[in-house]
């Protein structure tokens, strides 16, 4: 194993899956990339007939670059070599993409995020990436999902 795509998105379990990924990385001596995704442009409708205008997605220093800065000091407390990405678009299609062009080994993802129903299912993302990647996928549950409910 020699290239690891690691996906966060700040959550607890991104940052579960970015300590798993790390360590797996340390042992096999791969190099990671860790990529943030941010959603699709919103839309605005102008008005009750107008047409829909591009309304464009205002980047906020803490959702991505916070994200990547704390998978970044995981790597660099394990001293795993890697780069960081930030992009735009469909997350499930952006992560297959990219663990395509960099030719990974494993994408290593958390088993939810922080979208808006982060409680319902496996997140969706992380399902989205097992069944569109043809690459190994691995899901790691974070430990507030292996905790009983009311505790």
């Amino acid at each position: 194993m020699k290239k690891i795509l690691i996906a966060t998105d700040g959550s607890a379990s991104a940052h579960e899956a970015v300590g798993v990924g790390v360590e797996l990385a340390a042992e096999h001596g791969a190099e990671v990339k860790f990529i943030h995704v941010l959603p699709v442009d919103d839309y605005l409708v102008a008005g009750r007939l107008a047409p829909t205008l591009p309304k464009p997605h205002k980047v906020e220093m803490d959702e991505s670059e916070v994200a990547l800065r704390d998978a970044a000091d995981v790597a660099d407390a394990a001293g795993v070599s890697y780069s960081l990405e930030r992009i735009s678009g469909v997350t499930v299609d952006e992560i297959v993409t990219a663990a395509d062009s960099m030719d990974a080994d494993v994408i290593v993802i958390g088993s939810r995020g922080r979208g808006p129903m982060t409680s319902a299912l496996l997140g969706s993302v992380s399902h989205g990436v097992l069944n569109e990647s043809r690459r190994s996928v691995l899901i790691v549950r974070g430990i507030h999902d292996r905790q009983p409910a009311g505790v």
